[in-house]
């Protein structure tokens, strides 16, 4: 069982930075493969970053993710933010070593913070 807690969310300007952060509770996280997703309104939730280093095409040179096990936390940095990535961030994450792309092949998953980029 893990409970992750997301922060870091907020308004910026287009060509912006933030970064979020997904803070987990329990023990054995580095067991755990993690994953960012993002939900804009009127839209299906849709894989961001995960895994090692793994990005989905629309954030490719503009996000890196990372995390710290000793911490138990894992990191969005996001460069060069557009309107378009406004969007409610989520942390994911699933026992075991194997990433996902898809929603489902993550058991737990924050509350979610808001990212609003303005133009």
């Amino acid at each position: 069982q893990v409970q992750l807690v997301e922060s870091g969310g907020g308004l910026v300007q287009a060509g912006g930075s933030l970064r979020l952060s997904c803070e987990a509770s329990g023990r054995a996280f580095s067991n755990y493969a993690m994953a960012w997703f993002r939900q804009a309104p009127g839209k299906e939730r849709e894989f961001v970053a995960g895994g090692r280093a793994y990005y989905a095409d629309p954030v490719k040179g503009r996000f890196t993710i990372s995390r710290d096990n000793a911490k138990n936390t894992f990191y969005l940095q996001m460069n060069s933010l557009k309107p378009e990535d406004t969007a409610v961030y989520y942390c994911a994450a699933s026992l075991g070593a194997v990433m996902s792309t898809a929603t489902f092949g993550y058991k737990y998953w924050g509350q979610g913070t808001q990212v609003t980029v303005s133009s």
